[in-house]
């Protein structure tokens, strides 16, 4: 795995951002979060986001489907300490969209995010909307 560029590690550079508690469920054998409690936060804060830009309020008979998810775990996360989860997107495509999603502890990243979703209807995959386009342009995460 290829370490993440520098301006993925900056919370700073998200424009959102929130705070999930850990559970002792989430530690592995070795008491570190697991796996399963990363993808977890990870959708928590996909899901949570486009809650907030009302993503559904764009889709009108379309809807958003995940193509492709890659966690990058970099570094061991602990219980009781919350994970802050950020996101924002990358750039559009013809039809599909990324949202880019980091989780920090301590203000240090401890695993990246990267999910491509497709827009869709019934018959397959549909440009993204000039208006979607707009919003998904006014939230990119900063490359500084």
């Amino acid at each position: 795995m290829a370490k993440p560029d520098s301006w993925r590690l900056d919370p700073a550079n998200y424009p959102f951002s929130l705070e999930i508690p850990t559970r002792y469920g989430d530690l592995d054998t070795n008491h570190h979060l697991n796996n399963v409690a990363y993808a977890r936060f990870f959708e928590e804060g996909r899901v949570r986001y486009q809650l907030e830009i009302r993503a559904r309020d764009y889709f009108a008979g379309r809807r958003g489907v995940i193509a492709s998810l890659t966690v990058n775990y970099l570094a061991e996360g602990g219980y009781p300490r919350p994970v802050t989860v950020t996101a924002g997107f990358g750039p559009p495509g013809r039809t599909s969209w990324q949202i880019l999603l980091a989780a920090f502890q301590k203000d240090r990243c401890i695993a990246t995010c990267d999910s491509l979703l497709v827009g869709r209807d019934d018959a397959g995959p549909v440009p993204v909307t000039d208006e979607w386009r707009m919003i998904i342009e006014s939230q990119q995460v900063r490359r500084r």
